[in-house]
């Protein structure tokens, strides 16, 4: 009888471990896309100019409502997408316009600056960005932290530094960019809903008003039809898609890692922007800035390095605990 409890003990055990690191594996997966799309996606953006950047964020703030409810209703039916509305669940509808309203804010942000040759700005911001989630996983979500995280944090702070009295002001586009992204990242934490579903519920509430104002424009002759040519104008249908797939990711990684972890991994995406808007669209880079991009990267080492031995820890951890129901 001892032996088969202790055996059912260390199957549960062993089950526990093994979801916990499947769960890691995927945010982790689901992080590093999420992170590489948004890296890429000013080329998308830029593709679609001289269509003015409001107009495309308008656009964008439509569109994206239309693709989650598409993919809601054949992954989880009508009655449910609808059952927040129907049960008139008005905190949670409240918490949603919220959250809706922090991460129209950081597309308006972001899509503007693309499209006006700040790139670079950009990636600033997404550099800011993970210090700003990391801070709200200590403060806000008692995470702990451990000396790799703190180190390359401390790294990415200093590159931080570097840019900022680089440029002898603190950059505006950047710090909003930073703060609405952390803000946002911190508001779905505790969020337990399918990405699909939460971002349908962020971005319904703004769509009639970017509808009303698209329409207006349009018919006007100050609208996309107008500005761009046809073939941009057929691109610009995909942006909902486009926004969806990396918020997506995004919402899958914040309810499977730590702040701290969620954090770290975004500064994939200002490296890959920075690269673009310097490589590809010849926008100013010298060294200090390459110093702070360099400062940067040492951060992520470090704490790839501190990811894969805290993951080896706790495996070995668990197998001991296992091995001690073993007879």
């Amino acid at each position: 009888m001892c032996k088969n409890e202790n055996y059912k003990f260390m199957e549960k055990l062993k089950s526990k471990h093994c979801k916990h690191d499947k769960n890691y594996q995927i945010g982790i997966i689901a992080a590093l896309m999420s992170s590489t799309l948004w890296g890429i996606l000013p080329i998308y953006w830029k593709s679609m100019s001289p269509i003015p950047p409001h107009v495309i964020i308008l656009y964008r703030i439509l569109l994206v409502p239309v693709v989650t409810y598409c993919i809601a209703c054949k992954r989880h039916g009508f009655k449910k997408v609808m059952f927040p509305f129907k049960n008139r669940d008005k905190k949670f509808l409240l918490r949603m316009l919220l959250i809706g309203v922090l991460i129209t804010l950081n597309w308006s942000i972001y899509i503007w600056a693309v499209n006006t040759n700040q790139i670079v700005q950009t990636s600033i911001g997404y550099y800011i960005e993970p210090i700003f989630v990391c801070l709200i996983g200590m403060l806000f979500f008692r995470e702990k932290i451990t000396m790799f995280n703190l180190t390359a944090v401390g790294f990415a702070a200093v590159g931080m530094v570097i840019l900022i009295v680089h440029y002898m002001q603190v950059p505006g586009i950047a710090i909003a960019i930073g703060i609405t992204l952390a803000i946002y990242a911190a508001a779905k934490k505790k969020l337990d809903i399918e990405p699909e579903l939460s971002l349908f519920y962020e971005t319904i509430f703004l769509a009639p008003i970017a509808l009303t104002i698209i329409i207006y424009l349009e018919t006007s002759g100050t609208g996309a039809i107008s500005a761009g040519k046809w073939y941009q104008y057929m691109l610009l249908m995909f942006s909902g898609l486009a926004t969806a797939l990396p918020l997506g990711l995004f919402a899958i990684a914040a309810n499977k890692l730590s702040m701290i972890t969620l954090g770290i991994t975004s500064y994939i995406s200002p490296s890959l922007a920075l690269l673009l808007g310097v490589l590809f669209y010849g926008e100013p880079f010298d060294e200090m800035q390459f110093i702070a991009f360099v400062v940067v990267w040492i951060g992520l080492a470090i704490f790839t390095v501190g990811e894969y031995r805290m993951m080896k820890t706790r495996r070995n951890a668990g197998d001991e605990k296992m091995k001690d129901y073993v007879i």
